[in-house]
């Protein structure tokens, strides 16, 4: 498949996902178990791989100021269960897709969405991908609304995984891998420095890692080493996904894109500005 289109599906898509990350329903979620603020990110998508450690969620989570982690993990553990907050999780995600779509959430559209979605997660692989890994060992959920919203978050965590993979093969650190996302200017200055919570010192030290490199001019802006390792870190990202898209074809890939574009529309009001590219891996 046209590594274009498998971008697009990912972009298509990641708003399906990534809303569980912003709407009110989650933090309102979490906060019935005891989980506020930041800890209710951390705790909700790492509670699939049961109470770890704050070094693991470092480590699959990858671009993280390590402070913040440690500030959320263990502790959200002794607040609640990881069963009860990964519950808490699909609930909120239910909660919230009622709430958008409305009556539409019955139609056969979402259901045949749902179905194809499920599919395409079918060519996703346990081996290298512990993140996708810890929510592929978790019951399926029967509506379909949820049943696509979990195919997709399937999808985006094997994605994710697999970006890592490939920025570790450029021995890139996660503040470097932010650096460098910050410098093609999709997003507003500071967007992902704050969102991260990396300190000025860190930040600059960061700046000065990838001018190293040679990848960042004196202006911030990617050169064209730069820009040449950054296409490639996405070219293999996507190439990484082939094998679960190609089980649609193009005809089933334009099917799904169709199916879920307006709950696509529908959600985009409860995402921040930038929406779901605030995240990386």
């Amino acid at each position: 498949m046209d590594i274009a289109q498998i971008r697009a599906m990912h972009r298509g898509f990641e708003v399906y996902h990534g809303m569980i990350y912003f709407v009110p329903e989650a933090a309102a979620a979490y906060a019935e178990l005891g989980i506020t603020g930041r800890m209710g990110y951390f705790a909700s998508r790492s509670s699939a791989m049961g109470a770890v450690g704050p070094e693991t969620v470092i480590s699959t989570f990858f671009n993280f100021n390590p402070d913040l982690v440690y500030a959320a993990i263990p502790e959200a553990w002794n607040r609640a269960s990881p069963e009860r907050i990964l519950a808490a999780r699909i609930g909120a995600a239910d909660s919230a897709l009622r709430r958008v779509l409305g009556e539409a959430i019955g139609e056969p559209e979402i259901a045949e969405a749902a179905e194809l979605a499920r599919v395409a997660a079918g060519g996703c692989y346990l081996e290298g991908h512990p993140l996708y890994a810890a929510h592929a060992a978790q019951d399926w959920p029967t509506a379909p609304h949820l049943v696509l919203w979990w195919a997709l978050t399937l999808l985006r965590e094997f994605r994710g995984d697999g970006h890592i993979a490939a920025m570790n093969t450029q021995g890139l650190s996660g503040i470097e891998a932010l650096v460098i996302h910050q410098a093609t200017a999709v997003l507003p200055p500071g967007t992902l420095q704050s969102s991260r919570a990396w300190s000025d010192e860190a930040w600059a030290a960061g700046v000065r890692s990838v001018q190293a490199r040679g990848w960042l001019d004196e202006a911030g802006g990617l050169t064209a080493d730069g820009l040449a390792a950054r296409q490639w870190v996405e070219d293999l990202t996507d190439e990484l996904m082939v094998r679960c898209w190609s089980l649609l074809g193009d005809d089933g890939c334009a099917r799904l894109r169709e199916l879920t574009r307006p709950a696509v529309r529908a959600l985009l009001p409860d995402m921040p500005r930038g929406g779901a590219r605030t995240k990386t891996a």
